[in-house]
């Protein structure tokens, strides 16, 4: 029979992402309890759950420092810190009429023998049969019991049927279990099954899912209009024509790829990646140049004030002189000025709008928006990279997102799915490798030797320190390592930025570094992306455990960038966790930021590696793309062939994996 759920439950089971049967069919255990066989109370190993059975003598409350409740049984005592007055009573009826109980947890030695603390338990008759298969343990949200979860699952077994979405032929050629086999297994194995090929069926069907809904929605997008934009205009012919340098063969190959995308009458939507340093800004500006030979606008957006002023005077030392205007919006802009800068944007004086997110905010219009260029994209949220591009009215603006964080190849595959990737694999001419060190926070004052020399050559230096104030963790401020350093180094020039500087005086901190009127710079990792000081060839990072590999990458790159050697200093604290102690040995023993992504994909998963969950994401529940990457390019060739069998197989499929989104009021 359906029945009908209270709204506060699936309320609770909505948090999880069920809203229908189909979904809690597939809201598959993370791991199972064993409770098919008994083990005698003395025989149990310590420190792992087993399953009791015993007669019930005597159960009472007690008081030993807080109510408890204390069931005596024959052999082992149940301790119960919390309890309502009917539990008490039902082991009162099973003393009455020879009951036993049935007790699953951990036994710890107690006084008089052995004793489990809240137990999982029900009561039972004397031979009743022990279940035949695992007890499965499944993700939870508060307010909501495994006992309520493994009842609605088991309804929804009974009530749903599992049909298989995928066609026999693609069955057949990826050796696949049937659909339906596989999920009444993992719902309730036998002890000893073996559970891979069904495990293996259910990631690759979700990663189809997510396969086929990112291709529907890149055939969607080239059915839509954008403006075309001229690869050879007059504009970009001069500018590339008196370039100062040469670009390399990436650049080169990755320019050609880009004006190819633009000249298209459908939007681009363009994932630039490239190591620190690989030269991916010269090659947003030359997108930007198309955009203004079509009489049209760009925009470029960056995650912070630095970084956006680091290209604002780019573009400008690079496009000015061709008569290309070029704005600078950003928060801290006074009024009046930030009036002007919106008119000129509003009116296409403009042709290049640079700024953070202020460019997308309420009172910013632009006459013609063609190109929406997003620098270090992850740091933004799907909806705030839309809200720019959205500034276009007539035709969707193309859009190219850049990335110094190079993204490892399996999630490239499935998370970027929808995305053409362009990758600058070639760093410019001349660049000199950095040194990476380790050292031992006891190793200070060495390290401070080392910047007293390296200042005394002409050279400048950054120390990065992981918070402004003190922490609870004690992590040493940057305010009081300024103070300290400034007193240790007396002599050399030591500046100070932080993210809570006023944005005029964190300018005139970076200016005094750029200048040279600052030998030694105290920071946070506000300058980890977007500053570019070709003198500064040595990196202190002060309690480098703490850092993410991917983010020690990107603040080294802040040095190496002159023709100087260059060294960087990883200062740890003692012990080092194992992971922590990988994570430097990564970033010491290696440069090259793709091979470092994907030692962090597998060190902290992918989760963690894209950090906090972006609206828009498609999450994998069950995939491990660290370790799946075989049925990831499984999925992606079926994903192919599937659409090419028809859209309904593959809307089917989706609506499937990725939840139906149907009214949940009946289980």
């Amino acid at each position: 029979m359906t029945r009908a759920l209270a709204p506060a439950t699936a309320s609770k089971l909505a948090k999880l992402g069920i809203r229908s049967r189909r979904d809690l069919v597939l809201h598959l255990p993370l791991r199972y309890d064993d409770e098919t066989r008994l083990t005698p109370p003395g025989q149990a190993p310590p420190g792992t759950p087993v399953l009791i059975e015993s007669p019930v003598r005597r159960v009472e409350v007690v008081y030993r420092g807080k109510r408890q409740m204390l069931v005596e049984c024959e052999g082992i005592a149940l301790r119960f810190l919390h309890f309502y007055p009917n539990q008490k009573q039902a082991f009162e009826r099973a003393i009455a009429h020879g009951l036993r109980v049935r007790a699953y947890g951990e036994l710890r030695p107690a006084r008089g023998g052995a004793e489990m603390i809240h137990p999982r338990y029900h009561l039972v008759a004397p031979g009743e049969p022990l279940p035949a298969t695992l007890t499965p343990v499944y993700p939870t949200t508060a307010g909501l019991g495994q006992a309520t979860l493994r009842k609605l699952v088991q309804q929804g077994l009974a009530e749903e049927s599992i049909e298989d979405t995928l066609p026999a032929f693609l069955r057949e050629r990826h050796g696949l279990a049937p659909l339906e086999a596989s999920v009444r297994l993992l719902h309730a194995p036998a002890p000893g099954a073996d559970l891979a090929e069904a495990w293996r069926r259910v990631k690759f069907d979700e990663l189809l899912a997510q396969q086929l809904q990112l291709r529907l929605a890149r055939r969607k997008r080239r059915e839509k209009l954008a403006l075309a934009l001229p690869s050879n205009g007059p504009l970009l012919r001069r500018f590339l024509g008196k370039l100062p340098f040469r670009l390399t063969r990436a650049q080169q190959r990755v320019m050609a790829e880009l004006l190819k995308d633009l000249v298209q009458p459908h939007p681009m939507q363009r994932l630039l990646q490239g190591d620190v340093g690989s030269g991916k800004t010269i090659i947003a500006a030359i997108a930007c140049l198309a955009a203004v030979d079509a009489g049209a606008q760009a925009a470029v957006m960056a995650p912070t004030e630095i970084l956006a002023e680091q290209h604002h005077r780019k573009f400008s030392a690079w496009l000015a002189p061709l008569g290309v205007r070029i704005a600078w919006l950003h928060g801290a802009l006074p009024a009046a000025e930030k009036r002007r800068v919106r008119a000129a944007i509003a009116k296409g004086e403009a042709g290049i709008a640079v700024g953070t997110q202020a460019l997308f905010q309420e009172g910013v219009e632009f006459a013609r928006l063609a190109l929406a260029i997003v620098d270090e994209q992850h740091r933004f949220g799907v909806k705030q990279r839309l809200e720019l591009r959205r500034k276009a009215e007539s035709a969707l603006a193309h859009q190219l997102m850049m990335s110094a964080t190079p993204i490892p190849r399996t999630l490239a595959m499935t998370r970027d799915a929808d995305l053409d990737v362009s990758t600058i694999d070639e760093l410019p001419p001349g660049r000199k490798p950095v040194i990476t060190h380790t050292y031992a926070a006891a190793r200070r004052a060495e390290v401070l030797a080392r910047i007293r020399a390296a200042c005394a050559e002409g050279q400048q230096a950054y120390w990065v320190c992981p918070v402004i104030d003190e922490s609870k963790e004690a992590l040493q401020a940057a305010l009081d390592t300024h103070a300290e350093l400034s007193a240790e180094l007396s002599g050399l020039r030591v500046g100070l930025v932080h993210g809570r500087l006023a944005p005029q005086d964190k300018a005139a901190a970076m200016d005094a570094f750029s200048a040279g009127a600052t030998q030694l710079l105290v920071c946070t990792t506000v300058i980890e992306v977007g500053v570019d000081v070709p003198n500064a060839s040595l990196m202190v990072i002060e309690h480098a455990e703490r850092f993410g590999l991917a983010q020690l990458h990107q603040l080294r790159g802040r040095i190496g960038r002159g023709a100087r050697a260059s060294e960087c200093v990883l200062l740890f604290q003692e012990p080092l966790s194992d992971a922590a102690r990988e994570r430097l040995k990564v970033i010491r023993e290696s440069a090259d930021g793709f091979a470092i992504a994907e030692a962090d994909l597998r060190l902290r998963g992918p989760g963690e590696f894209l950090g906090e969950r972006q609206s828009g994401d498609l999450p994998l529940r069950f995939a491990d793309l660290a370790a799946d990457e075989p049925l990831v390019l499984a999925a992606r060739a079926a994903a192919e062939e599937l659409l090419d069998a028809g859209e309904d197989f593959a809307r089917g499929h989706i609506e499937r994996w990725l939840g139906a989104r149907a009214d949940f009021h009946r289980v």
